[in-house]
């Protein structure tokens, strides 16, 4: 039996704008919600459907998709509040790859984050999206890991 790369997705969006985005520290709740194609909203777990899991739960490598883009995106949230950017919108579409080998282990080889972000002030674009690689320096959950975690972030203004 061959190594197999399988590839997992998750969908994590901020819903805690309360109205005035990150217009401040305190102005946003840190809520989000972790869904993927034909699940529950709820998060229960089981394993892979390729290692006999039931399909209708969340399983461990999407749950690790969700754990970094949450660390992720809530530390943005963080360093945007502090830099005075205002996100409106946030949302994140992470892709991961583990690789299967022919005993039936396997490990994640790389994550790629795609964060997508809305605020307020077009002319701080560039350093917002600057701060999607500070994050990296200080997200517990992708200094713990031993792959790669990329991040390719796209910045808008808010309409």
């Amino acid at each position: 039996m061959t190594s197999r790369v399988h590839r997992y997705e998750v969908q994590t969006t901020w819903t805690g704008n309360s109205g005035e985005g990150t217009v401040h520290y305190r102005a946003y709740k840190r809520d989000y919600e972790i869904a993927g194609a034909g699940k529950q909203t709820t998060i229960p777990g089981s394993s892979d459907p390729a290692f006999r899991g039931d399909p209708a739960r969340y399983n461990p490598e999407e749950l690790l998709l969700g754990a970094l883009s949450a660390c992720h995106m809530l530390w943005v949230l963080h360093l945007c509040a502090d830099a005075g950017i205002t996100v409106t919108a946030y949302s994140d579409q992470p892709v991961g790859l583990m690789t299967e080998e022919p005993d039936g282990s396997g490990r994640f080889t790389e994550v790629t984050l795609r964060p997508q972000m809305k605020i307020t002030d077009v002319s701080r674009i560039a350093e917002a999206t600057a701060l999607h690689d500070r994050v990296h320096q200080v997200c517990a959950i992708a200094l713990s890991v031993n792959f790669p975690v990329l991040c390719s972030p796209s910045v808008a203004a808010a309409e």
